[in-house]
């Protein structure tokens, strides 16, 4: 069975000013889909053919480069959308807890985010994970993910210039900073910090 570009938790218009809808149908629309499509057309007719797209992932890790990009790639993108919500709200409970203790304050947590998202070079993706209890910010490159780690991933930002080009232009900070205060989707990191386990793309 092919994988199927999965839909948008929200509205097209629900992230509007940090995020347009306009960014969000070319990124959505043509960035995912495109990443998907090239997963689907490489696995076709191969033993990945029926396999889950982070089975693909970890078998093509290291291995097959173009296929390793593209299914990361696919992955990734569906974990951020889903790490984005139209009204974020703030972290309660074993969240709130963990966060205090590994970075001090919600506050802190969100400012070593915007630093690390600035600091990044180029393209790729800064994360807040579960490393063995403790959360933790971890930072790859280009298509890399963490969806076969070993880490928990909670939450992700994409720091491709397509996530904030049309929005931003390159000034990078402005669009972490609009996510950040009003877009982290708190629940979905609290789900994947109880399940104990990396989200699965939906099949």
């Amino acid at each position: 069975m092919a994988f199927e570009l999965m839909p948008l938790p929200y509205d097209p218009e629900a992230l509007q000013p940090a995020v347009s809808a306009k960014t969000l149908g070319f990124h959505h629309g043509k960035h995912h889909k495109a990443y998907i499509d090239k997963t689907n057309a490489a696995v076709e007719g191969t033993d990945n053919a029926g396999k889950s797209l982070e089975e693909v992932i970890a078998g093509a890790r290291g291995s097959n480069q173009g296929l390793f990009n593209n299914s990361a790639q696919s992955w990734n993108h569906g974990f951020y959308w889903n790490s984005l919500a139209p009204s974020g709200g703030t972290p309660t409970g074993e969240l709130a807890s963990k966060i205090d203790a590994a970075f001090g304050s919600l506050d802190e947590l969100k400012a070593k985010l915007v630093e690390r998202g600035v600091g990044h070079f180029s393209n790729g993706w800064v994360w807040l994970a579960d490393n063995g209890g403790t959360l933790s910010l971890e930072e790859t490159h280009d298509g890399d993910t963490l969806a076969d780690s070993g880490k928990n991933p909670l939450l992700t930002i994409d720091l491709w210039e397509h996530a904030y080009y049309l929005d931003y232009q390159n000034v990078r900070p402005d669009y972490l900073k609009a996510v950040l205060d009003n877009h982290l989707n708190w629940d979905f990191a609290a789900e994947n910090l109880e399940r104990g386990s990396a989200w699965k793309y939906p099949s």
